[in-house]
């Protein structure tokens, strides 16, 4: 990118309305409007090509970002302190097993006691319907008292890393892939994605991740198509919020219980393990009623269940049906890959293998997503912002 093209770049986010965005969350992706959608996107990439072009992206003097990782992560974990550092600002995680929380401290108390002199903090919390996103939104309540009653000097931005309905930095990182990958948000339009539900030796993988796709994809004018056996439904609101989607974009969403005809004549296919949505709302009941013998029945019983559909693989027979032969394949990662991971699971290893070097590019643009999010939470005109920082020229490596 010249610049010329940075600058052009600016000049398109400078079109776009993110008034709503500025000292404000981003919890879930169907919150935000088209435009704030597309500002993070035009962010993300800018500040991926200024940093490629060794030009600092530091637009804080000191300041804190505050990690809280309910559930193990990697890759999110490390995007989260990657785009805190991109911006200038140390990364401290909190350690729940460390804190006082395991001696009852509240949740008002925790948010507060965090955020002195924090101005983000990222949240996975995805384990149990129902939990994760209402813990991001007490989180978010008791910080803004937190602010307005004096307290805090600033209200820190919550960052959505993942929580039981949506996983927002997974599906716009996925999304700003695509672009890249075919020459423009308008060249998405028409594509079509499978949205694959693929066997796993494991129980309990989160929602959010399909529910992401589906909530997400479907506001681009894309044909997607949400695929699983029969009893492994998402949340039937996120349906609706697809649906919906699809008839404003032009594009479509249905769903299928055929690995098959998902691929058929497919551009892109995300085969991706995860449990059904009644199971995990009966786990999260469980685990409300501390019932450990409920949830070892839960399990036994569910694994059994997936052991019913091994044939839900991501194989190089299912991949020759996509368009062409020469569907993207996509992945959060880790993938259960057959016979390097797991005896059985989610792809082949010769597919995977094929596609390493694309799932570490659509990985690589986390950290860009996140520090967009954060970017425009702070500061009222981002494009000024990254014209400023673009004209000053202040190398980051010297």
């Amino acid at each position: 990118m010249n610049t010329q093209d940075i600058q052009e770049q600016i000049g398109q986010l400078s079109q776009l309305n993110t008034e709503k965005m500025f000292l404000n969350d981003f919890l879930l992706t169907w919150d935000r409007s088209q435009d704030e959608i597309n500002a993070v996107f035009k962010v993300a990439e800018i500040l991926r090509q200024l940093r490629q072009r060794n030009i600092s992206t530091r637009t804080f003097d000191s300041g804190l970002a505050v990690s809280i990782f309910r559930d193990n992560s990697t890759r999110t974990r490390f995007s989260f302190a990657s785009a805190s550092n991109l911006l200038g600002l140390a990364v401290q995680d909190l350690d729940e097993g460390k804190s006082q929380i395991a001696h009852g401290e509240t949740v008002r108390e925790t948010a507060n006691m965090v955020s002195f002199m924090a101005d983000v903090i990222g949240i996975r919390d995805d384990m149990y319907i129902g939990k994760g996103n209402a813990y991001m939104r007490e989180v978010a309540e008791s910080v803004n008292e937190g602010y307005h009653e004096g307290i805090l000097e600033q209200r820190p931005t919550l960052v959505n890393l993942q929580c039981d309905i949506d996983h927002p930095t997974q599906s716009m990182a996925d999304a700003l892939h695509l672009i890249q990958h075919f020459g423009g948000i308008n060249q998405l339009k028409g594509k079509k994605i499978a949205m694959s539900w693929a066997y796993s030796p494991s129980y309990g993988k989160p929602l959010s991740v399909p529910q992401g796709i589906a909530g997400l994809m479907t506001r681009f004018g894309m044909d997607v198509v949400l695929a699983h056996p029969k009893g492994y439904n998402i949340m039937p609101e996120v349906e609706q919020i697809a649906r919906k989607n699809s008839e404003e974009s032009g594009g479509s969403f249905r769903t299928s219980e055929s690995m098959a005809e998902a691929f058929k004549d497919a551009d892109i296919v995300y085969p991706k393990s995860w449990a059904p949505f009644n199971a995990m709302e009966k786990r999260t009941e469980l685990y409300g009623n501390n019932d450990m013998q409920g949830i070892k029945s839960l399990e036994k019983e569910l694994l059994a269940q997936n052991a019913r559909y091994k044939e839900w693989e991501c194989t190089r027979e299912l991949m020759d049906l996509t368009r062409n032969k020469k569907a993207l394949y996509m992945h959060c990662l880790p993938a259960d890959i057959t016979g390097v991971s797991c005896e059985q699971g989610e792809v082949e290893a010769a597919v995977f293998d094929q596609h390493r070097n694309s799932l570490y590019t659509e990985a690589s643009y986390k950290p860009y997503v996140i520090a967009a999010m954060i970017f425009i939470a702070k500061f009222s005109n981002p494009a000024d912002k990254l014209e400023e920082l673009y004209n000053r020229q202040h190398i980051r490596i010297l």
